[in-house]
């Protein structure tokens, strides 16, 4: 999905690469977890109309390819993701609260995909779990 998109003020077209763990680096993204985590990316996505290009999770990080309104930035969609996944998943597994005071760090890493090709990070993405 390279294409051009718009507001009623600006035309875009802004990839961003997402990274972030979870507190302490703990490896508690497998089964459940990680589809529901994946299913509450996908939810606040749609309601911010930002699409996903790919996404891929692993134990102790999560890999983020979406398509954002430069006007709604990208720290607001990636806040609302943290912010609702961490009350979310911690409601719904309780061994994530006994573990952690808190899901998320409150760091990640965000990059454009100016720099290579779009294909070339959706690849590097898709096989993050390979490496």
């Amino acid at each position: 999905m390279d294409e051009v998109r718009s507001n009623n003020t600006v035309v875009y077209r802004c990839h961003y690469h997402v990274v972030w763990c979870p507190k302490y680096r703990r490896k508690v993204i497998d089964g459940k977890v990680d589809e529901r985590l994946k299913e509450i990316i996908r939810e606040v996505c749609a309601e911010r109309n930002a699409p996903i290009e790919t996404i891929e999770t692993m134990p102790d990080q999560v890999h983020l390819l979406v398509v954002v309104d430069p006007q709604y930035g990208i720290h607001r969609l990636v806040k609302q993701i943290k912010g609702r996944s961490s009350r979310l998943l911690r409601q719904e597994f309780p061994h994530l609260k006994s573990r952690m005071p808190t899901l998320w760090t409150n760091s990640y890493f965000v990059a454009t995909t100016g720099g290579a090709t779009l294909e070339v990070v959706k690849r590097y993405v898709e096989n993050q779990r390979n490496v």
